[in-house]
């Protein structure tokens, strides 16, 4: 059973009726959700309090409930988003992970951050981002605007943050594979400006696989008063 599926039969034992989300963004498998926001409608009068503990009691150990709040019934989880942030880790080590065998990109050989930062920078801006979309991308544009990106070292982990406006299927784990290919030494610094300005995916690198990918924020009007990122999207929470 997928996570909408048990978020879904969590909160409607809470509200004793059946319950239907909609979420801000669909994750692939086997790509973690650090944060996500959901709307539903409902009858049900329950605290804010009483909805997250609720929730919270019915679903399974690895999904919990961080925050309830009531909203205009203009509100949208996906449509009124006015941004999103993905971080992509890699363990960056010659020995393989343990515990976070599936939370990292394992990369053994040695990446150089700063070479991944000066590449990353022309993605920044907005672009027709077709060299990074999936084959079975259903967007109906590859025009995204992409607001930041940061590539930083934190001890053996290198961390790249991407925000943007919204995101094309894989765009995130194909700029991955491209920095990651630049970060090593293969590709020259300017690879990522070259693929980005050929429009065509089958430029690109490979597709870093999925493990490492965390959605980590989804930005809403301040005046809604909602949750935006956690503290540290770099772990599992």
């Amino acid at each position: 059973m997928g996570v909408q599926a048990v978020v879904e039969a969590a909160l409607s034992t809470v509200a004793d009726h059946p319950v239907e989300v909609t979420a801000a963004g669909r994750t692939d498998a086997g790509v973690h959700a650090a944060i996500q926001v959901v709307h539903f409608d409902t009858q049900a009068v329950r605290t804010e309090r009483g909805w997250v503990l609720g929730a919270t009691t019915n679903l399974p150990p690895q999904v919990s409930a961080l925050w309830a709040r009531e909203v205009p019934e203009a509100f949208h989880a996906r449509y009124s988003a006015l941004a999103r942030t993905y971080r992509y880790v890699i363990l960056n080590r010659t020995p393989r992970p343990a515990l976070a065998a599936d939370r990292v990109c394992w990369i053994r050989d040695p990446l150089d951050e700063n070479r991944m930062r000066t590449a990353a920078a022309p993605l920044v801006g907005e672009h027709d981002f077709s060299s990074f979309r999936a084959a079975e991308c259903q967007a109906r544009t590859p025009m995204r605007n992409v607001h930041k990106i940061d590539v930083e070292r934190i001890g053996e982990r290198i961390v790249l943050t991407v925000c943007a406006n919204a995101f094309l299927h894989h765009m995130v784990r194909n700029i991955a594979g491209v920095l990651i290919a630049i970060g090593t030494g293969e590709r020259p610094t300017g690879w990522a400006a070259t693929v980005l300005e050929a429009r065509d995916r089958t430029k690109g690198g490979v597709t870093a696989p999925p493990g490492g990918l965390y959605l980590a924020g989804i930005r809403y009007t301040p005046s809604l008063g909602l949750p935006s990122e956690p503290s540290d999207p770099t772990m599992p929470l």
